[in-house]
Protein backbone atom coordinates (compact mmCIF):
# COMPACT_ATOMS: atom_id res chain seq x y z
CA UNK A 1 0.00 0.00 0.00
CA UNK A 2 2.75 2.50 1.18
CA UNK A 3 4.81 1.57 -2.26
CA UNK A 4 1.62 2.50 -4.26
CA UNK A 5 1.10 5.54 -2.62
CA UNK A 6 4.51 6.50 -3.55
CA UNK A 7 4.49 5.53 -7.31
CA UNK A 8 1.40 7.51 -7.82
CA UNK A 9 2.28 10.68 -5.69
CA UNK A 10 3.72 12.87 -8.96
CA UNK A 11 7.66 13.68 -8.02
CA UNK A 12 7.94 17.41 -6.55
CA UNK A 13 10.11 18.74 -9.26
CA UNK A 14 7.79 17.42 -11.70
CA UNK A 15 5.12 19.46 -10.45
CA UNK A 16 7.45 22.58 -10.51
CA UNK A 17 8.34 21.62 -13.86
CA UNK A 18 4.62 21.73 -15.08
CA UNK A 19 3.50 24.94 -13.67
CA UNK A 20 6.14 26.70 -15.30
CA UNK A 21 4.89 25.23 -18.74
CA UNK A 22 1.71 26.18 -17.93
CA UNK A 23 3.19 29.90 -16.70
CA UNK A 24 4.95 30.18 -19.66
CA UNK A 25 1.92 29.14 -22.25
CA UNK A 26 -0.73 31.23 -20.41
CA UNK A 27 2.14 34.35 -20.98
CA UNK A 28 2.11 33.46 -24.68
CA UNK A 29 -1.37 33.22 -24.89
CA UNK A 30 -1.94 36.71 -23.18
CA UNK A 31 1.04 38.19 -25.64
CA UNK A 32 -1.10 36.67 -28.63
CA UNK A 33 -4.21 37.83 -27.39
CA UNK A 34 -2.90 41.25 -26.99
CA UNK A 35 -1.25 41.94 -30.10
CA UNK A 36 -4.86 40.30 -32.13
CA UNK A 37 -7.19 41.95 -30.54
CA UNK A 38 -6.29 45.22 -28.75
CA UNK A 39 -3.32 46.21 -30.77
CA UNK A 40 -5.85 47.23 -34.03
CA UNK A 41 -8.28 48.68 -31.76
CA UNK A 42 -5.42 51.48 -30.50
CA UNK A 43 -4.41 51.86 -34.51
CA UNK A 44 -7.55 52.71 -35.15
CA UNK A 45 -8.41 55.21 -32.98
CA UNK A 46 -4.98 56.23 -31.70
CA UNK A 47 -3.70 59.05 -33.53
CA UNK A 48 -2.01 58.90 -37.29
CA UNK A 49 1.66 59.85 -38.32
CA UNK A 50 1.67 61.78 -41.79
CA UNK A 51 4.12 63.53 -43.58
CA UNK A 52 3.09 66.86 -45.77
CA UNK A 53 5.32 68.36 -48.37
CA UNK A 54 3.67 71.28 -48.67
CA UNK A 55 0.22 72.09 -50.38
CA UNK A 56 1.75 75.28 -52.85
CA UNK A 57 4.79 73.66 -53.93
CA UNK A 58 7.16 76.55 -52.49
CA UNK A 59 6.72 76.13 -48.87
CA UNK A 60 8.05 72.70 -46.77
CA UNK A 61 6.44 71.11 -44.32
CA UNK A 62 8.20 71.82 -40.80
CA UNK A 63 9.17 68.11 -40.52
CA UNK A 64 10.77 68.58 -44.07
CA UNK A 65 12.87 71.37 -42.71
CA UNK A 66 13.99 70.23 -39.79
CA UNK A 67 15.15 67.70 -41.47
CA UNK A 68 17.15 69.77 -43.89
CA UNK A 69 18.04 72.05 -41.02
CA UNK A 70 19.90 68.41 -39.30
CA UNK A 71 21.36 67.86 -42.08
CA UNK A 72 22.75 71.38 -42.77
CA UNK A 73 23.90 71.20 -39.13
CA UNK A 74 26.18 67.92 -39.74
CA UNK A 75 28.03 69.68 -42.54
CA UNK A 76 28.51 72.76 -40.51
CA UNK A 77 32.21 72.52 -39.78
CA UNK A 78 33.25 71.36 -43.15
CA UNK A 79 31.02 74.63 -44.01
CA UNK A 80 32.51 76.96 -41.55
CA UNK A 81 36.34 75.91 -43.13
CA UNK A 82 35.34 76.11 -46.43
CA UNK A 83 33.75 78.94 -46.71
CA UNK A 84 34.83 81.50 -44.79
CA UNK A 85 38.33 82.87 -43.60
CA UNK A 86 39.14 80.15 -40.86
CA UNK A 87 41.49 78.23 -42.93
CA UNK A 88 44.17 81.40 -43.17
CA UNK A 89 43.43 82.48 -39.57
CA UNK A 90 43.75 79.35 -38.03
CA UNK A 91 47.04 78.23 -39.84
CA UNK A 92 48.67 81.58 -39.15
CA UNK A 93 48.25 81.11 -35.84
CA UNK A 94 49.63 77.49 -35.77
CA UNK A 95 52.85 78.55 -37.36
CA UNK A 96 53.47 81.75 -34.93
CA UNK A 97 53.06 79.10 -32.02
CA UNK A 98 55.39 77.15 -33.96
CA UNK A 99 57.92 80.18 -34.39
CA UNK A 100 58.21 80.83 -31.23
CA UNK A 101 59.22 77.53 -29.98
CA UNK A 102 56.39 77.31 -26.96
CA UNK A 103 55.12 73.82 -28.86
CA UNK A 104 51.94 73.66 -26.95
CA UNK A 105 51.48 76.87 -25.67
CA UNK A 106 48.99 78.63 -26.47
CA UNK A 107 46.92 75.00 -26.32
CA UNK A 108 45.35 74.00 -29.44
CA UNK A 109 41.79 74.66 -27.64
CA UNK A 110 42.96 78.60 -27.40
CA UNK A 111 44.10 78.55 -31.40
CA UNK A 112 40.89 77.36 -32.69
CA UNK A 113 38.68 79.44 -30.23
CA UNK A 114 40.65 82.59 -31.17
CA UNK A 115 40.73 81.38 -35.09
CA UNK A 116 36.96 80.90 -34.34
CA UNK A 117 36.05 84.54 -32.84
CA UNK A 118 37.94 86.12 -35.47
CA UNK A 119 36.07 84.28 -38.25
CA UNK A 120 33.16 85.54 -37.10
CA UNK A 121 34.35 88.99 -36.75
CA UNK A 122 35.92 89.13 -40.20
CA UNK A 123 33.05 87.49 -41.75
CA UNK A 124 30.07 89.60 -40.30
CA UNK A 125 29.65 91.89 -43.21
CA UNK A 126 28.77 88.71 -44.79
CA UNK A 127 26.32 87.41 -42.27
CA UNK A 128 24.78 90.69 -42.47
CA UNK A 129 24.01 90.46 -45.76
CA UNK A 130 22.69 87.17 -45.82
CA UNK A 131 20.46 87.86 -43.21
CA UNK A 132 18.69 90.73 -44.88
CA UNK A 133 18.56 88.83 -48.30
CA UNK A 134 17.48 85.62 -47.46
CA UNK A 135 17.16 84.79 -43.72
CA UNK A 136 14.69 87.14 -42.81
CA UNK A 137 12.70 87.29 -45.97
CA UNK A 138 11.91 83.53 -45.67
CA UNK A 139 11.10 83.70 -42.40
CA UNK A 140 8.16 86.43 -43.30
CA UNK A 141 7.28 83.55 -45.94
CA UNK A 142 8.03 86.06 -48.69
CA UNK A 143 10.46 83.98 -50.61
CA UNK A 144 10.81 80.08 -51.18
CA UNK A 145 13.24 78.18 -49.69
CA UNK A 146 15.20 77.34 -52.98
CA UNK A 147 15.57 81.16 -53.86
CA UNK A 148 16.61 81.79 -50.33
CA UNK A 149 19.23 79.17 -50.46
CA UNK A 150 20.73 81.17 -53.67
CA UNK A 151 20.31 84.40 -51.69
CA UNK A 152 22.17 83.43 -48.94
CA UNK A 153 25.14 81.88 -51.26
CA UNK A 154 25.63 85.25 -53.55
CA UNK A 155 26.91 86.96 -50.64
CA UNK A 156 29.86 83.95 -49.86
CA UNK A 157 30.52 83.48 -53.66
CA UNK A 158 31.03 87.97 -53.40
CA UNK A 159 33.45 87.50 -50.32
CA UNK A 160 35.17 84.32 -51.70
CA UNK A 161 35.82 85.66 -55.23
CA UNK A 162 37.79 88.67 -53.25
CA UNK A 163 40.26 86.43 -51.60
CA UNK A 164 40.38 84.02 -54.72
CA UNK A 165 43.33 84.49 -57.78
CA UNK A 166 42.18 84.24 -61.30
CA UNK A 167 44.93 81.59 -61.55
CA UNK A 168 43.05 79.41 -58.87
CA UNK A 169 39.48 79.88 -60.96
CA UNK A 170 41.10 79.53 -64.23
CA UNK A 171 42.48 76.29 -62.85
CA UNK A 172 39.15 74.67 -61.83
CA UNK A 173 37.63 75.58 -64.36
CA UNK A 174 39.52 74.40 -66.94
CA UNK A 175 39.31 71.21 -64.95
CA UNK A 176 35.52 71.33 -65.33
CA UNK A 177 35.33 71.58 -68.86
CA UNK A 178 33.32 74.69 -68.72
CA UNK A 179 33.20 77.96 -70.85
CA UNK A 180 34.44 80.89 -68.64
CA UNK A 181 31.66 82.77 -66.69
CA UNK A 182 30.42 85.97 -68.28
CA UNK A 183 30.18 87.37 -64.62
CA UNK A 184 31.00 86.65 -61.08
CA UNK A 185 27.58 85.84 -60.33
CA UNK A 186 27.80 83.04 -63.23
CA UNK A 187 30.59 81.21 -61.36
CA UNK A 188 29.02 77.86 -60.00
CA UNK A 189 29.93 77.22 -56.37
CA UNK A 190 31.69 73.61 -57.04
CA UNK A 191 34.60 76.24 -58.68
CA UNK A 192 34.71 79.10 -56.35
CA UNK A 193 34.82 76.63 -53.34
CA UNK A 194 38.09 74.70 -54.46
CA UNK A 195 39.73 77.56 -55.84
CA UNK A 196 38.85 79.77 -52.57
CA UNK A 197 40.69 77.07 -50.18
CA UNK A 198 44.10 77.02 -52.37
CA UNK A 199 44.20 80.41 -52.86
CA UNK A 200 43.51 80.25 -48.83
CA UNK A 201 46.57 78.16 -48.35
CA UNK A 202 48.71 80.32 -49.98
CA UNK A 203 47.51 83.70 -48.72
CA UNK A 204 47.96 81.60 -45.28
CA UNK A 205 51.99 80.16 -46.01
CA UNK A 206 52.82 83.74 -47.28
CA UNK A 207 52.01 85.18 -44.35
CA UNK A 208 53.67 82.44 -41.97
CA UNK A 209 56.68 82.92 -43.89
CA UNK A 210 56.75 86.36 -43.00
CA UNK A 211 56.24 85.97 -39.00
CA UNK A 212 58.54 83.19 -39.32
CA UNK A 213 61.15 85.15 -40.57
CA UNK A 214 62.27 86.97 -37.61
CA UNK A 215 62.00 84.19 -35.31
CA UNK A 216 64.57 82.11 -37.27
CA UNK A 217 67.07 84.75 -37.35
CA UNK A 218 66.63 84.93 -33.79
CA UNK A 219 67.24 81.12 -33.55
CA UNK A 220 70.44 81.53 -35.73
CA UNK A 221 72.06 84.28 -34.12
CA UNK A 222 71.64 82.10 -30.66
CA UNK A 223 73.02 79.25 -32.54
CA UNK A 224 75.96 81.34 -34.07
CA UNK A 225 76.95 82.85 -30.21
CA UNK A 226 77.05 79.44 -28.12
CA UNK A 227 79.16 77.19 -31.38
CA UNK A 228 81.54 79.89 -31.05
CA UNK A 229 81.77 80.30 -27.47
CA UNK A 230 82.12 76.28 -27.41
CA UNK A 231 78.34 75.35 -26.19
CA UNK A 232 77.56 72.54 -29.03
CA UNK A 233 75.58 70.93 -27.06
CA UNK A 234 73.34 73.17 -25.50
CA UNK A 235 70.02 73.49 -27.66
CA UNK A 236 69.71 76.96 -29.06
CA UNK A 237 65.97 76.91 -28.96
CA UNK A 238 66.52 76.76 -24.82
CA UNK A 239 68.34 80.13 -24.98
CA UNK A 240 66.52 81.41 -27.87
CA UNK A 241 62.60 81.22 -26.43
CA UNK A 242 62.99 83.80 -23.40
CA UNK A 243 64.30 86.22 -25.96
CA UNK A 244 61.78 85.30 -28.31
CA UNK A 245 59.14 85.81 -26.28
CA UNK A 246 60.22 89.13 -24.92
CA UNK A 247 60.23 90.53 -28.02
CA UNK A 248 57.04 89.22 -29.37
CA UNK A 249 56.08 90.75 -26.05
CA UNK A 250 57.70 94.07 -26.40
CA UNK A 251 56.49 94.38 -30.08
CA UNK A 252 53.13 93.64 -29.13
CA UNK A 253 52.93 90.73 -31.37
CA UNK A 254 49.41 89.49 -31.10
CA UNK A 255 48.25 93.21 -31.74
CA UNK A 256 50.05 93.79 -34.88
CA UNK A 257 49.51 89.85 -35.92
CA UNK A 258 45.79 90.07 -35.61
CA UNK A 259 45.20 93.39 -37.24
CA UNK A 260 47.67 92.14 -40.11
CA UNK A 261 45.69 88.84 -40.33
CA UNK A 262 42.21 90.77 -40.40
CA UNK A 263 43.57 93.60 -42.92
CA UNK A 264 44.33 90.98 -45.43
CA UNK A 265 40.69 90.15 -45.98
CA UNK A 266 39.91 93.72 -46.87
Amino acid sequence: MGATERLSDPDPGSRALRRLALLVLGLVAFAIGFIVGVLPAIAATGPSVAVDLGSDGERWSTGIQLVILFTLLSFAPAMLIGLSAFVRIAIVLSFVRQAVGTQQMPPNQVILALSLFLTFFVMMPTFREINQAAVEPYLEETIAPTEALQRAFSPLRAFMLRQTREKDLALFIGINGGERPASAADVPADVVVPAFLISELKSAFQISFMVYIPFLVLDMVVAAILTSMGMITLPPVLISLPFKLMIFVLVDGWNLLVSALVKSFH
